[in-house]
Parts: structure tokens; C-alpha cells; sequence
């Protein structure tokens, strides 16, 4: 396993552990109060994102119009695979619109936000169900492979299709945010729910995703944050595996809300889905968010 870590503009390990504890609850503040930013801004909308996405028949693999005056910037790469973008927990494709439109300013033609139901209860279905979609996704493109973006649960649905069930031959680059690989112990009275107690250290999913996986063609990239309050312990939503090619990319300054919509995180999702010798900013840890 490979592991890249990206610095923060100021690093609280470099500090002496009295400014650390200062930093780290000053910082915790200012990203609490994004998140509360983020979440009434995605409260708003979140009904935009319940129904399933439309596809014009005509272009139906392309992401809608940019509002009139939007800079579209040169299309570096016209064979790019499509971008799929699923989404977490209780969410929807809404969570994405941000990314989306970055994305899609940047050259990216083929993106698809996928919703699953919020009363999925298993991983493994989901998994299964995501690999239903992809399928259609590559016979409706002409594309042999797409990459993936998943924010938290998402990013677990997602790498269980790709090292549980075969989706390696299928998703060339898989980019995770916030996501819980080795499970987390937030929110114990949300244990009710079975897709909840899937996601804790231990459960059967994780344990899976422990399990050897040699020759695994997939290449990962884990955006973690240490103000992650949903993630516990923060570095559970690194990849730590040895038969898998993962780079896990370390931000500073928000939380777990922040990370699909954060610009500086958008940025370093467009470079880790360039070809992999196309990351050399991520590769030499300059990448970071305010």
C-alpha cells in the first residue's frame, strides 16, 4: 500500500501540545460552524435531489447546462471515464451539486449522481445494486471503466463493490471522503439502524474489507479530515491495506459535511482522477484547504 499524506497549511503536529489544544479547539469551532453552513445550505437542497437524475436521451450521459455566463474551461482529456458520484447516509445526489458543477467546468462530460434508498439496511446490496448501475452506465457510454467519488457511506458501498464483488475490472479510480474504513464509534443510539451497526468497527462489511484482495486493479484515494466528528477516530476513514494501491489524503480546517463541497477538497478530487502521473501536486503534498 501506498500512502501520500497532503499537509495542511499549518500542521497542529508541529506544535507543542499547549498551542496544539488551542489550535485544535479554535479550528473545531470555525469548522462547526461551516458544518452548520453546509447543513442549512443542504437542507435547502435536498428536495432537488430525491427524484432520480433525468438524462436528456439525446446527450444522456452529460451533466446539465451551465447557467449563462459560466466559464467552461478547456476539456484536457476528451477520454476521460465517467464520474459517478454516490452519495452518504440519510443523503441524497443533492450533496454533489457543488462538485458536480466544478467538475464539469474542468472537462469532465460524463457524470452520474446515483441515489440509493435511506432505507437500504445492507452494504453488501447496495454494492450489488451500484454494480447493476455501472454496468448500465459503461453500455450506455461505450466506456470500459468509470471512476468514483463516495462520501462517507457512499465510499464503503463503493469500495466493497470493488474489492468484495469484483468491481476492480470495472472502477479504474475510486475517491473516498470521510469515509469509515475501519469503521467508527459515532452516535451509539444510531446503532438502531442495521446499515448503521455495519459501519462500526468490527462488523461483519469491515472485517470483509480486511480480508486479502491481491491484485486489485483499482486505485484509491481516501480524503480524510482530523475535525471529522462523524468519523471516530478520525484516521478510521484512512485506507490502511496492504494489497491495495490507496494514497490517503490528509485535510485540515473542516468537517465531515465540508468535504464534497469544500473547493480546495474539489481540487484535489479533479487531480487524483487524472491519470496517475498526472498528480504531481497531490504526490509532492501540497494540496490543502483553508
Amino acid at each position: 500500500m501506498k500512502v501520500m499524506k497532503v499537509l495542511p497549511f499549518l500542521s497542529p503536529l508541529l506544535l507543542r501540545p499547549c498551542l496544539r489544544r488551542t489550535w485544535l479547539s479554535s479550528a473545531l469551532l470555525r469548522a462547526t460552524a461551516l458544518e452548520l453552513i453546509v447543513l442549512a445550505g443542504h437542507v435547502l437542497l435536498y428536495p432537488a435531489g430525491i427524484t432520480s437524475e433525468r438524462r436528456d436521451p439525446s446527450h444522456p450521459s452529460e451533466p446539465s447546462p451551465e447557467p449563462a455566463g459560466t466559464p467552461v474551461l478547456p476539456v484536457e482529456s476528451p477520454d476521460r471515464p465517467p464520474v459517478v458520484l454516490l452519495h452518504g447516509f440519510i443523503d441524497n445526489r443533492s450533496v454533489f451539486v457543488l462538485l458536480r458543477r466544478s467538475l464539469a467546468r474542468h472537462g469532465w462530460h460524463h457524470l452520474e449522481s446515483l441515489n440509493y434508498s435511506p432505507l437500504t439496511c445492507d452494504i453488501r446490496t447496495a454494492a450489488e445494486l451500484l454494480g447493476r448501475h455501472i454496468e448500465e452506465i459503461c453500455a450506455r457510454t461505450g466506456h470500459h471503466e468509470v471512476d468514483i467519488v463516495g462520501h462517507s457511506l457512499g465510499g464503503l458501498i463503493a469500495r466493497y463493490y470493488v474489492q468484495r464483488l469484483g468491481g476492480d475490472r470495472r472502477v479504474r479510480t475510486l475517491v473516498t471522503l470521510g469515509t469509515p474504513h475501519g469503521g467508527t464509534s459515532v452516535a451509539p443510539m444510531a446503532s438502531a439502524h442495521p446499515i448503521v451497526r455495519q459501519m462500526r468497527s468490527g462488523s461483519a462489511p469491515i472485517e470483509e474489507l480486511r480480508r486479502p484482495a491481491p491484485g486489485c486493479r483499482t486505485r484509491f484515494v481516501s480524503f480524510w479530515s482530523e475535525l471529522d466528528q462523524v468519523i471516530i477516530p478520525a484516521e478510521a476513514a484512512c485506507i490502511d491495506h496492504p494489497d491495495l494501491d490507496a494514497q490517503n489524503v490528509r485535510v485540515s480546517g473542516i468537517g465531515h459535511l465540508a468535504l464534497p463541497v469544500h473547493p480546495a477538497v474539489a481540487a484535489g478530487i479533479r487531480e487524483a482522477l487524472e491519470s496517475p502521473g498526472a498528480t504531481s501536486g497531490l504526490a509532492s503534498g501540497t494540496a490543502s484547504v483553508a
